[in-house]
């Protein structure tokens, strides 16, 4: 019996199946088709989480992100400044504020 999956994966997800005695057909994708790929796993991902709500999911995401990062040419270390940069310019999500409407000020 086959199964076709057509996704991006870990890299040991092949050695993984190996050991239950399939066999993975796996290719290497230059950094440009692997980054198409991943884009979508970041969505498909999501799904997951949005399903589960499991801490296991967002973790999934955060590998995701990171490659992401990796193939357009940044460093985890770039993304972490970006992130603590609009921290500080608009903040984080620490107050749980939720904006209802903005009114216009005029009458």
């Amino acid at each position: 019996m086959t199964t076709i999956h057509n996704k991006a994966v870990r890299d040991k997800i092949p050695e993984i199946i190996e050991e239950t005695g399939r066999t993975p057909i796996v290719n290497n994708l230059s950094d440009e088709e692997f980054l198409q790929h991943l884009e979508t796993k970041l969505f498909e991902e999501l799904d997951e989480y949005s399903e589960s709500k499991s801490i296991e999911e967002l973790a999934d995401l955060i590998e995701v992100i990171y490659r992401i990062t990796e193939l357009k040419g940044s460093t985890i270390e770039d993304l972490t400044k970006i992130r603590l940069e609009k921290k500080e310019k608009r903040g984080a999500f620490d107050k749980n504020l939720f904006l209802v409407q903005v009114d216009t000020g005029t009458k």
